[in-house]
């Protein structure tokens, strides 16, 4: 990798602002070909300007809206009209250059507009379903930017994308509940029978533990599934599927802190993440 100098030196608008707000997926990024990590870059910069349609509004009509001008902007690229844009540019230069599916993008921002919503999802099942709407689609595009497509990488492209999400829920779920949006599903609450008062006021207790275990296991299986895939899995995919690594160092420390999710030490950052994640690469694993 090169030193961090020549990276910032380098960096196009949507390499830096992939470098600042999705530090991971950036990591990932440099283990692409040269060649090919700005168009990463810039559907990650993409995926950055959907999901923070919540943070970035005031009320869920201006949401709507501007996932709207996303879902245009998109109409646009394939239409060979794209918008002056810092983003959309680059990444109608990569659509048009890899022949990216038209389909993820729109299930990817459709997806989004639940986060419009406070409504914990009703079950377990339906919140995978939402880690694959919004995380699932962008490996299976970095995949199709990377020019892999076959069934065995975009198979444990899903599994990867569900055990991200998942995992990246549990350790957000402090701050989303600071904002009173509960992504812990009805089910669980009532499974484990969770007081949504202390889960609203961010009160650590064994059943909220209980029910984010059961998120974490279900992460698990699907980091279990991915791999074992691994043996049909061509080496250019592995950048896309790097955040297995990840999310599985995220998952143990989880574990350790006894999926107390309101414990501040799953907010800090991991270290070493790009020597462990060239140790994978060196070794062809994800």
């Amino acid at each position: 990798m090169p030193t961090e100098p020549a990276i910032m030196r380098d960096l196009s608008y949507c390499g830096k602002e992939v470098r600042q707000y999705d530090p991971d997926r950036f990591a990932t990024a440099m283990f692409a070909p040269h060649a090919l990590r700005d168009g990463l870059f810039s559907l990650y910069a993409f995926n950055l300007e959907v999901a923070k349609t919540r943070e970035a509004v005031s009320e869920p009509m201006l949401g709507e809206i501007r996932l709207q001008w996303w879902r245009e902007a998109i109409d646009g690229i394939y239409a060979g009209t794209p918008r002056r844009h810092e983003v959309v540019q680059p990444l109608a230069a990569l659509i048009a250059r890899h022949g990216l599916t038209r389909r993820y993008f729109d299930d990817l921002i459709d997806m989004r507009a639940q986060d419009l919503s406070d409504d914990a999802p009703a079950t377990l099942d339906a919140l995978e379903r939402y880690a694959e709407g919004t995380s699932s689609t962008l490996v299976w595009l970095t995949l199709e930017a990377l020019d892999v497509r076959s069934d065995a990488a975009m198979a444990a492209g899903r599994h990867v994308g569900v055990a991200w999400a998942l995992t990246g829920l549990i350790r957000a779920m402090r701050f989303h509940l600071s904002q009173r949006r509960v992504y812990l599903p009805d089910d669980l609450i009532t499974r484990h029978q969770v007081d949504r008062r202390n889960l609203l006021e961010l009160r650590p207790e064994p059943a909220v533990a209980a029910a984010v275990k059961d998120i974490a296991a279900l992460a698990g299986s699907h980091l279990q599934k991915a791999r074992a895939l691994r043996v049909d899995i061509p080496k250019p995919a592995i950048p896309a599927l790097l955040l297995a690594s990840l999310a599985d160092t995220h998952l143990q420390r989880v574990a350790k802190v006894g999926y107390d999710p309101f414990d501040s030490r799953l907010a800090v950052p991991s270290r070493f993440v790009g020597v462990r994640l060239a140790m994978r690469m060196m070794t062809g694993r994800y």
